[in-house]
């Protein structure tokens, strides 16, 4: 009799063991399915508005966190190909990184971005990303990232800052402080406004490979149309100016 009782036990212990895994595997394929499409949507939907993890956005984000500077040599090109500054930016927007033709290692690194446009077909861009340097270069007229290299000499049309109300520090010394002053742009909010305005970087006065920082020589014009100019490093996400180099007789010593 016991082992009757036993038997039926044993087998409804084992029926109802066998219900609840089928019923877990069953929870676990819809939710796998599930899954699979919702990824699928975000992936189409919102490859290069969201998903900052995906590796070609957070490539994007690198050069969209710096200033992105279009070579005067590179905007010849960018005018023969009919192309404005803002199709530049919206390359990193919706453009696609090659990451088998950039140059992923090094002290300047430089990616590869295509991108199809209306009537002119799939156009390549090279934006590089120099170490210690808070400037991204823009090229366009080169063939592959191998000949892109850092530029030496003539100027550099700003076109994008980061989006940082606070993108700008000066340097707290005495003579700097004075400068600020004689300058009328105590405040560093001021001088990141005048930049916006119409600013460059003159590539002679930039030193990329000075240590521990690459010094950046960016002018900008002031409220008197006065050209200014002003040495600077990229420290902690900011602009950190050193000095300015003023178009008129400094009292400041």
């Amino acid at each position: 009799m016991l082992e009757v009782v036993f038997f039926f036990v044993q087998n409804r212990f084992l029926s109802l063991h066998k219900k609840s895994m089928d019923s877990l595997l069953r929870r676990l394929k819809f939710y796998g399915i599930g899954f699979s499409i919702g990824l699928v949507f975000v992936l189409i939907f919102f490859q290069n508005r969201g998903c900052s993890w995906l590796p070609s956005n957070r490539i994007k984000n690198s050069f969209l966190d710096r200033v992105i500077v279009l070579p005067e040599n590179e905007a010849k090109t960018l005018k023969k190909l009919h192309l404005s500054n803002k199709d530049i930016i919206n390359v990193l927007n919706d453009g696609e990184v090659v990451f088998s033709k950039s140059l992923k290692k090094g002290t300047s690194k430089v990616y590869h971005l295509e991108k199809e446009f209306d009537n002119k077909g799939l156009l390549h861009f090279f934006f590089t990303l120099p170490d210690e340097s808070f400037i991204s270069e823009v090229h366009i007229s080169e063939k592959s990232a191998m000949q892109v290299k850092n530029t030496k000499v003539g100027i550099g049309k700003i076109l994008h800052f980061p989006k940082d109300d606070n993108l700008v520090f000066v340097d707290s010394s005495q003579v700097v402080r004075c400068q600020q002053t004689e300058l009328g742009l105590v405040n560093p909010i001021d001088i990141l406004k005048l930049m916006k305005q119409n600013s460059s970087i003159d590539f002679s006065k930039t030193d990329y490979k000075a240590t521990p920082k690459a010094v950046q020589y960016i002018q900008f014009f002031d409220k008197k149309h006065q050209l200014i100019g002003a040495h600077a490093i990229w420290y902690k996400n900011k602009i950190n100016i050193t000095d300015f180099i003023l178009p008129f007789k400094s009292k400041c010593q």
